[in-house]
């Protein structure tokens, strides 16, 4: 949810932060897409993809809206892999306590977790919620292997104070009820191991791609290959490249350099070039566009 710049246009974000370079790729409007502009007014509720060097992201997201204070106290619910995985990370630099409802798993991962307050229970327990103080808890986090019990879970410990909560959700279903309900964050391991799989499946030189909005859009990483005679890309400027509808070139990655696309950027030979498609049925227009001619093998 956009708040800071709620009512304004996108240039008043290169105003707020002239040192900053980044780009709006693509807004969300009610769930269709729109192309940004310069002039294009940012409204309440609009889900916004931007592109920024990632020394930068905090700054930029501080104009989208109004940031969380550092996380301290992280509740956990679930015990198997992933909570103890998380638990093991996040348990150097923060106050790390995790509900496990085995008693033998529990004091295997008691064992395991030296800075982990580990109990045995039902992270849906209210009493066990009160004692252990839910209202001072900063995130919530609920990866056990079933989903309903993640959900209610989250919803009872967002409803008794935890100022935010996320979920691990592995019925595709239940993602979008989950986005309407009061959670903040749903997980779909799903949705991961699709972007995985696409970087393989995509044509051209593609190196990366990540699946948006549940799979509605995706971002891709293409990398440029050929010279002005081999490459419809390589060597022209963005402005000249006919993109398909829907299309947004957002960055340009050269060595360790992050360039924002502007119409008179010139791609270069090797460049990783960050896409955002609001339209996945153009896939296949941007795979030509960065398959260089036979004559460059």
């Amino acid at each position: 949810m956009v708040r800071p710049l709620v009512g304004n246009a996108l240039a008043t974000l290169r105003e707020h932060m002239p040192n900053i370079d980044t780009r709006v790729a693509a807004i969300f409007r009610q769930g269709r897409p729109i192309m940004p502009r310069g002039t294009t007014i940012i409204e309440a509720d609009d889900e916004v993809f931007f592109v920024a060097d990632s020394r930068h992201i905090r700054a930029v997201m501080s104009e989208m809206q109004k940031l969380d204070n550092s996380y301290r106290n992280i509740m956990i619910a679930g015990g198997g892999n992933i909570g103890f995985g998380l638990a093991q990370k996040l348990q150097r630099n923060h106050s790390v306590k995790l509900i496990e409802h085995r008693q033998e798993r529990a004091e295997q991962l008691s064992e395991k977790l030296d800075k982990t307050t580990v109990f045995c229970g039902d992270a849906s327990d209210q009493e066990l919620l009160i004692e252990e103080h839910i209202d001072q808890t900063d995130v919530f986090i609920a990866v056990t292997n079933d989903d309903e019990a993640n959900i209610m879970s989250a919803l009872l410990a967002k409803r008794m104070g935890a100022k935010k909560v996320m979920v691990l959700i592995q019925r595709e279903a239940y993602v979008d009820i989950v986005q309407e309900a009061n959670i903040d964050i749903a997980i779909s391991p799903q949705q991961a191991t699709i972007s995985a799989l696409l970087t393989h499946i995509r044509q051209g030189d593609i190196c990366n791609v990540y699946s948006l909005r549940r799979g509605a859009a995706e971002a891709i990483e293409a990398i440029a290959h050929g010279d002005a005679s081999t490459s419809k890309v390589v060597g022209k400027q963005i402005g000249e490249i006919k993109l398909p509808p829907g299309t947004t070139i957002g960055a340009i990655v050269r060595n360790d350099e992050v360039l924002m696309s502007h119409d008179k950027t010139v791609i270069e030979q090797g460049d990783h070039v960050i896409l955002f498609l609001v339209n996945k049925k153009f896939i296949g227009d941007v795979e030509k566009l960065f398959q260089p001619s036979a004559f460059f093998f």
